[in-house]
């Protein structure tokens, strides 16, 4: 079963360097620490950015909001916490034709119904849930991020990037599978950075 740690070891693998054992390596040279340290460091970040990019069947969470005891100074009448776990909205409301007025603001959906359903993808920190080719594309994901500072190559940070492209473009076939013919709408994670493996996260 994967793990946050089989999938970052095997994103070393494919850059041809040492896997780890653990995010808390002991290694009296040091190598291995460093690379522990910056899979830690990434991992979080990563699974979340590929994550949001998709409306991952193994993501998607529907809940009914309650609201919080403290109301909108004006405009609305009630204001709805987002769940902890968060990352983007799919839908507001139990018609995803005829959605309630509401607005969102620092964290906070606001809103003049009593109670609030909400569709959202949610940060799944259990990579055994992930199918096959999801936990593919997060290894590559993972060897774009790592790929500069380990081996300090901007030639393998942007073959690991068009890989990544193709492992996304296959997940997202996948995982759209098992959905009606019509479903939640998908959108392209708009990020960027230099060099980085976002990238590869477009369609």
């Amino acid at each position: 079963m994967a793990t946050e740690v089989s999938i970052c070891s095997n994103a070393l693998l494919r850059l041809g360097a040492a896997p780890i054992n653990s995010f808390d390596e002991a290694d009296p040279e040091g190598s291995n620490i460093q690379r522990a340290r910056l899979c830690s460091n990434l991992w979080p970040t990563v699974r979340q950015a590929v994550l949001r990019s998709h409306t991952w069947n193994c993501a998607t969470k529907r809940v009914l909001l309650s609201p919080d005891t403290t109301p909108p100074a004006f405009g609305f009448a009630y204001r709805f916490g987002y769940p902890s776990d968060w990352l983007r909205t799919l839908q507001i409301g139990e018609d995803e034709n005829c959605a309630p007025r509401y607005r969102s603001e620092s964290r906070y959906l606001l809103c003049d119904e009593t109670a609030l359903p909400l569709i959202y993808i949610f940060d799944n920190t259990v990579p055994g849930t992930y199918d096959s080719t999801l936990i593919g594309a997060l290894e590559l994901a993972m060897a774009a991020a790592l790929a500069y500072p380990v081996t300090k190559s901007t030639e393998v940070e942007q073959t690991k990037q068009g890989e990544l492209r193709q492992a996304m473009q296959l997940a997202r076939t996948v995982d759209g599978q098992d959905d009606p013919a019509e479903t939640l709408g998908d959108y392209p994670l708009l990020l960027s950075r230099r060099g980085g493996f976002y990238r590869g996260l477009g369609r």
